[in-house]
């Protein structure tokens, strides 16, 4: 069986790939398992990501049911799983705040038309060359500053002053409100880490996140505990998805959030494509990066016409798929149904889960964003070293556009400069 490489230009949804050259029933059996193991690692993900980018926790599940079922429809890998993504986070956040929740999903929606479009240029090869220092740096800057947009609600902090978006403000705000620290939400939120660590190393095929939220959950409910939950926030989570409508729509509004539009892009095709590249290591095949961004594109533009947030592929659901057994998209489709049939019967449930809990789920997350080993690879030259460090720093301290284009303009710098210079050791001499 060939490994896809002769076809990865193509448009064609890997999907019919696999139909067409024969399902079998045990194939579904496997999707079937994979499918449901990845459900509960998307469950409390969704909804940690989506309180985490400063929107109800309802929003992260729209996402991950609409977005996923799209995205494996016709992801052009065949082990994609879609869904919101911690990278996502400060961009949500920063959006949201400036637009509120209509510009969001105006945002959402312009983004998937630019992925779209990317997709039909064919650009899906190109941004698949973007330098791997910058990967790894802009990675770890948006690691950096997940972990900042959940000290609030890890510590159960009351700020003095409104949050800021960028991150050295933000950590002088909320170093002014440690007088508000609330010991009961810090030590649950420690513990929620604590015990997703423990259980990674101990028992890694268990669905630590899971099991971590509810037994934090119960323990906040039996000690009444004096923390703000999802309930107490949020209301609850809704036991139905919404109905489909267009954002509201104005040439200033789209102007306005164009920028925005442009760095949901650009993150989303690098996010995914990276998230594709990573299967086809574990996996022996490869993706089609042009159908992936269409895919991708798609699965944007139907999430915000049913209310969620960003989608892109993500790595570690992904990972999960392939860990599991997962064989086609198929077992990307049956994570999404199995998540809406978890949002239609147990969403009271999710009431009761502290919000701390959900920032400790997400320090883990950021941990394991950070790829600890690459950084010490390359740290080993300064040229890459540079390139790592700057688009880290522009990251944390502008935006997540910025680090990219700088460190990529830095590496083209970089490269430039080596083809100019003496080659095989010998200088030129006028």
């Amino acid at each position: 069986m060939s490994d896809g490489t002769a076809t990865i230009h193509l448009f064609r949804p890997k999907l019919a790939t696999v139909l067409s050259e024969g399902y079998r029933l045990t194939d579904f059996h496997h999707d079937i398992i994979a499918g449901l193991t990845v459900a509960i690692v998307a469950l409390p993900l969704s909804m940690a990501i989506a309180v985490g980018s400063g929107v109800s926790p309802d929003r992260g599940l729209y996402t991950a049911i609409i977005g996923g079922f799209i995205v494996s429809l016709l992801s052009g890998s065949r082990y994609q799983i879609g869904g919101p993504a911690g990278a996502f986070i400060v961009l949500v956040a920063v959006t949201v705040g400036k637009y509120g929740m209509n510009g969001l999903l105006l945002t959402v929606m312009l983004s998937g038309a630019m992925l779209t479009i990317a997709s039909l240029l064919r650009l899906g090869t190109l941004i698949r060359h973007i330098p791997h220092a910058v990967t790894v740096g802009f990675t770890a800057g948006i690691a950096a500053t997940i972990v900042a947009s959940q000290l609030k609600d890890l510590g159960g902090l009351r700020l003095l002053a409104p949050e800021p978006g960028p991150l050295i403000p933000k950590i002088g705000v909320l170093a002014h409100s440690l007088a508000t620290l609330n010991p009961a939400a810090l030590t649950l939120g420690l513990a929620t880490t604590a015990i997703i660590f423990g259980l990674k190393r101990a028992r890694p095929v268990w669905p630590g996140m899971l099991i971590a939220l509810v037994l934090v959950s119960c323990a906040a409910a039996l000690l009444h505990l004096p923390i703000e939950t999802i309930g107490s926030r949020f209301g609850g989570v809704p036991h139905t998805l919404l109905w489909p409508r267009f954002p509201d729509i104005t040439g200033k509004l789209l102007w306005q959030i164009a920028p925005s539009a442009f760095s949901f892009t650009l993150l989303g095709g690098v996010e995914s494509l990276l998230s594709a590249k990573v299967a086809d290591g574990m996996s022996g095949r490869k993706h089609r990066p042009n159908m992936e961004l269409l895919a991708q594109g798609l699965a944007n533009i139907a999430s915000a016409l049913f209310g969620g947030i960003s989608v892109t592929g993500t790595i570690a659901r992904t990972a999960t798929n392939i860990r599991a057994g997962g064989r086609s998209p198929i077992a990307g489709l049956m994570h999404a149904l199995f998540l809406l049939m978890f949002m239609l019967i147990a969403s009271p449930l999710a009431s009761y889960i502290p919000l701390s809990a959900l920032a400790g789920v997400l320090l883990f997350v950021s941990w394991n964003m950070i790829e600890k080993h690459e950084i010490a690879h390359l740290l080993g030259d300064w040229h890459r070293a540079l390139v790592l460090l700057a688009t880290f720093a522009l990251t944390i301290i502008y935006d997540l556009t910025m680090g990219i284009i700088g460190g990529c303009v830095l590496a083209i710098l970089f490269a430039l400069a080596k083809r100019a210079g003496p080659e095989n050791g010998h200088v030129t001499r006028p």
